[in-house]
This record gives C-alpha cells, sequence and structure tokens, in this order.
C-alpha cells in the first residue's frame, strides 16, 4: 500500500546539529559576554544576608568577619588573658535579633589571649574547643560589636558524607584586622554552646 503523500520524513541528523548550534552558540556568548562578575543571585541566601544585617544594626550590633583557621603547628599566640568560664550560650538578645542561630562549639575549653592590644595591631585568639560530634569542623567566624561588649563566635560546619574529623576536641585561631576596634576597655565573650569563656581586653 503507498504511504499517504502527507507523510513527512524525519530532517537528516546533520541539520538536527546546525539548529542546536545555532541557538547554543549564540546563547553562549551573550551569557559570558554580558553576565555580571562573582556568584550568581540566589534569592534566599541574599534576602537572608541582608535581613540578619539590618535586624543586627537595628539591635546596635556591627558584624565583623574574622580570619579563621586551624592551626598546623603550634602557634605563638601572646597570652595573659585571665580567660574565667561562664555559662554557656550567646547573649539573649543578640540569639533574638539573629536570623537563624549560630552553630557553635559544645564547649570552648581554653583561651589564650593577650590581655591588651595596640588599636592598628590584629588581635590572635587560639581557643581550644570540643565539638558536638566528629562530623564538624571550622568554617570561619564572626566578630559582634555592640558598645564595650564584644561577641567571638567561630562557626562550624558539618563534614560532607560520612567523612569525619580526627577528633571532636580541636584548636583554631581567631584574630581581629587592625584598626577594628577604637581605643578603650572591652568585655569578650567567646561562646560555646554548654561553656564560654570571657575576659577584659584593653584597646590602646
Amino acid at each position: 500500500m503507498p504511504e499517504p503523500s502527507s507523510a513527512r520524513r524525519p530532517w537528516p541528523l546533520k541539520w538536527i546539529v546546525v539548529a542546536i548550534l545555532a541557538v547554543v552558540v549564540p546563547y553562549t556568548w551573550l551569557t559570558l559576554h554580558y553576565r555580571k562578575p562573582g556568584p550568581a543571585f540566589q534569592p534566599y541566601e541574599d534576602l537572608r544576608r541582608q535581613a540578619n544585617v539590618k535586624r543586627l544594626l537595628a539591635a546596635g550590633y556591627n558584624r565583623i568577619p574574622l580570619t579563621a583557621q586551624r592551626p598546623a603547628d603550634r602557634p605563638a599566640v601572646p597570652g595573659g588573658a585571665e580567660a574565667r568560664s561562664v555559662p554557656g550560650g550567646l547573649p539573649a538578645d543578640l540569639v533574638e535579633t539573629l536570623v537563624e542561630p549560630l552553630p557553635l562549639a559544645e564547649e570552648i575549653l581554653t583561651v589564650r589571649a593577650a590581655p591588651a592590644v595596640a588599636r592598628l595591631l590584629p588581635y590572635t585568639i587560639e581557643l581550644t574547643c570540643r565539638l558536638a560530634s566528629d562530623q564538624e569542623q571550622l568554617a570561619g567566624g564572626d566578630l559582634y560589636v555592640r558598645g564595650n561588649q564584644l561577641v567571638l563566635a567561630p562557626r562550624f560546619e558539618r563534614v560532607s558524607g560520612a567523612l569525619q574529623t580526627r577528633s571532636r576536641q580541636t584548636i583554631a585561631l581567631l584574630t581581629l584586622p587592625g584598626g577594628t576596634l577604637g581605643p578603650g576597655a572591652y568585655e569578650v565573650l567567646l561562646p560555646g554552646g554548654r561553656g564560654s569563656r570571657a575576659w577584659r581586653l584593653e584597646v590602646k
């Protein structure tokens, strides 16, 4: 039986390839040429970050990112500050202000820091802490400033997959950039979930 005259033959493969290239090549060029530098817009993350900043400023807090690292060798950090043990957790007003809770260490065991620092010099704190599990690692740190109150908050994140850290106890360094604080006396809090450390800092 002869085929109906309306039956259509499929396109040859070469024309399909040509059509795909005719669309993909200009699209790729336009994307690379006009795309803005930097990370892509992430609506939820960006809006959450903006809301967090607005709430902190409204409550009188200023958030400053800290340099946070795990040293390969035992660092030579000046000591002398009398870091006393205080109950765990963040100040209540800071907890109410933050959009999402901070992932803190379970407990701050020891702190080594100087009791005084020149205003234009960086200020480094060595801390030993116990993590909530062996699937957490240091992810950064933040300084929250309100008046003469300083809250130094190292942040921890879950290790992806089934990876585990060597120990739940870890040493970390937090460094405030030089010029961050004005001259004066400050009360410093390094919070942990169950146990924190606090000391007095003189900026000259």
